[in-house]
């Protein structure tokens, strides 16, 4: 790499490392439980907006995986969100109406809170629509993920992101709180993928999916990404650069081997295409916070006024991780 790259890329690190400290002031302390926190050796870092219907089976997932403690940052609800999660005592909760899109997308918000608080922890951050799968995920903990990364010198995990969606129009798939969003949307594509490389911050760039050929059909450059490191053990000057997608040092974001033979790599499965899309599509097109001034939901509420289904002759019904590792979606490398 040249010398500059490497030295730009230094910089912007710093810089954003820098932002990460100013914007804790955007950020109220609603509920700390420092006990837990220093106790735990895997937490989850979550940005949520009107999530409290999803809330409930997030919290059940991540428990039943082995997390330890939750770190939310909540964007302004209008619903319950806040007083349940300032009840749940493995959850610690922070609130601000700033600026989503002034806070690199919530990003400056999560690195605070990663550098303040999880130092030398595994920090797992997700969506509260997203689901993390890594192999043997149905019979251990992630205490053994991160136990063998810590044994391998490993210090993040990478994940291909997979969008779930229902057989039928996205509006009639009724998802109800603390229900398995999998019960409504259980299919995924198991094909129509593309993979480019990111030379500069050493990644893999993946589109595809029942988003670039039906939301974004005539321009699936357009759709978006669906490379995620989303699992990273915490050090001073770490930072998530672009959501997930992208993590400085750069060296973090080698996850995936295409030079012959397997990374241990996972999935997140993306529990978007339920019946609350809609509305919730109307209303982040219209605030214009998410990147690009929310194109995606634009997209989105667009497309969902003719209530397409997802569903095609390649969708496959999701059964197990070992059913993405033989679809070559995910893979346990020489974990064993």
């Amino acid at each position: 790499m040249q010398i500059g790259k490497r030295i730009r890329l230094g910089l912007r690190r710093r810089r954003w490392y820098i932002r990460a400290i100013r914007k804790r002031r955007d950020l109220r302390r609603i509920r700390l439980r420092g006990a837990r926190i220093s106790s735990a050796t895997n937490v989850v870092i979550a940005v949520a907006r009107n999530e409290h219907v999803r809330l409930p089976y997030f919290l059940r997932y991540y428990r039943d995986l082995g997390i330890e403690h939750f770190l939310f940052i909540d964007n302004g609800s209008e619903d319950e969100s806040v007083a349940y999660l300032s009840e749940q005592p493995d959850c610690s909760v922070w609130s601000t109406d700033a600026s989503y899109r002034g806070a690199r997308f919530g990003l400056d918000w999560v690195n605070w809170l990663a550098r303040r608080y999880c130092l030398g922890r595994w920090v797992l951050h997700v969506d509260v629509d997203e689901f993390f799968v890594f192999p043997f995920c149905d019979t251990r903990p992630i205490r053994a993920l991160t136990d063998w990364l810590d044994g391998s010198d490993i210090r993040s995990f990478g994940t291909m992101l997979i969008d779930m969606y229902p057989k039928g129009p996205v509006g009639e798939a009724t998802y109800e709180a603390g229900q398995n969003p999998f019960e409504v949307a259980s299919w995924f594509d198991s094909g129509n993928y593309t993979i480019t490389r990111n030379w500069e911050c050493k990644s893999l760039w993946i589109q595809g999916g029942p988003r670039a050929r039906v939301f974004f059909r005539d321009d699936p450059s357009r759709s978006p990404a669906l490379n995620k490191v989303p699992l990273v053990k915490w050090r001073r000057g770490t930072v998530f650069a672009s959501s997930t997608h992208n993590v400085l040092p750069r060296g973090l974001n080698l996850v995936f081997d295409d030079l012959g033979g397997e990374k241990a790599c996972g999935v997140l499965l993306h529990a978007k295409f339920l019946n609350t899309l809609g509305d919730r599509a109307k209303d982040e097109a219209v605030r214009a916070e998410h990147y690009a001034g929310g194109r995606e939901y634009q997209a989105y509420a667009e497309g969902l006024e003719s209530s397409p289904e997802l569903w095609s002759n390649w969708s496959e019904r999701y059964i197990n991780w070992r059913q993405l590792e033989i679809l070559g979606l995910m893979s346990k490398g020489n974990w064993a």
